[in-house]
């Protein structure tokens, strides 16, 4: 399925250019707490060095370990030349994403709007292509630099206004899942108003237990841009609930805690004590093991949660980071939840 992910394709598309056979450069796997990392890189069965395995084949390897009920092999770049691959696990009895059932209704969206989608995806990738994938989203939905997917997605304005109950019901009823991905993207595009506004945010909350990859990034990017605008405009009073971002901290799924986090971040931005409290219940464990990624670029929003968990102000946690004293903070946060349950 084609989808907008611009770091994905990003990611692709240089190591496309550098080298069509990429080498894994990186291995960090996660949801390791019960079973043994050596037994999971048995499994795995390549090293630093070696050429990027095939996923099916390396999950259906990992499966077989005892303790694991379900892994994910994702590449992503980069690791100086190479590849990070990332390994994650889910164990038994360990905290996983409930997703919806998948639906199975025929409802498509209008054929000028879904063609519009895709001819943007198609732009999107010649714009990475170009470095010029820079977008804004000051507005409350994306707007790229590049002068022809600007021009598509202001397009989107008017007929996403016209068609936004529709919409709606795509992103929840569809069977197919390129038709949700595509009405979840869109959603960013609705008219703000006090009713629309729950519209659309309800629409993308429910989209991130949507049980398509897909799916859920174009939730959490529409969010995001959702969220800008109402950092920036008060007065339109967006509310965005953090309850399953925290439950994608425990996904299985690389993408899905990466884009978590980065919501995370945003919405812990004030150290909000409900949403912190709320993180530190649920996925505290995930944030740790996250913030000791070797790939500091990926390990960084982490962090940051991590610190703000232990209780420590941005300067702090800016300070920590710098100085490479790392663990220190994880162990206050860690600290910090042993002595709230006393």
């Amino acid at each position: 399925m084609r989808h907008f992910c611009l770091l994905a394709l990003a990611a692709s598309l240089a190591a496309a250019a550098e080298n069509i056979t990429p080498r894994i450069g990186l291995i960090e796997i996660y949801g390791d707490h019960k079973v043994s990392e050596n037994k999971i890189r048995a499994a795995l069965a390549v090293k630093v060095g070696d050429l990027l395995p095939s996923r099916q084949d390396a999950e259906a390897r990992i499966d077989k370990v005892p303790g694991v009920l379900v892994s994910r092999v994702e590449a992503a770049c980069c690791s100086g030349p190479g590849m990070i691959l990332y390994v994650g696990v889910e164990e038994r009895d360990a905290p996983h994403v409930q997703y919806h059932d998948a639906p199975t209704g025929d409802i498509t969206l209008p054929a000028s709007l879904f063609d519009g989608y895709r001819k943007l995806l198609d732009n999107v990738a010649a714009s990475i292509r170009g470095h010029n994938a820079d977008q804004d989203l000051t507005n409350g939905y994306s707007l790229m630099a590049d002068p022809d997917s600007r021009e598509l997605q202001l397009s989107f304005l008017p007929a996403v206004a016209e068609n936004l109950a529709l919409i709606d019901r795509v992103v929840r009823e569809s069977a197919d899942p390129e038709q949700r991905a595509a009405a979840t993207y869109l959603m960013q595009y609705g008219p703000r108003g006090p009713r629309t506004n729950k519209i659309i945010i309800n629409a993308l909350q429910y989209a991130l237990r949507d049980r398509e990859d897909e799916v859920r990034e174009n939730a959490v990017r529409a969010l995001r841009a959702v969220a800008v605008s109402g950092k920036l405009h008060p007065e339109q009073q967006i509310r965005i609930q953090p309850t399953w971002f925290v439950e994608l901290m425990n996904s299985v799924v690389w993408t899905d805690r990466r884009d978590a986090t980065l919501a995370l971040v945003n919405l812990t931005e004030t150290h909000d004590p409900e949403t912190l409290q709320l993180l530190r219940e649920r996925a505290l464990p995930s944030v740790i093991e996250m913030a000791r990624w070797h790939d500091l670029q990926h390990a960084l929003p982490a962090f940051i949660l991590a610190g703000r968990l232990a209780g420590l102000d941005e300067k702090q946690i800016k300070t920590a980071w710098l100085g490479e004293d790392r663990e220190s903070v994880l162990k206050q946060a860690l600290s910090k939840k042993n002595r709230a349950r006393k």
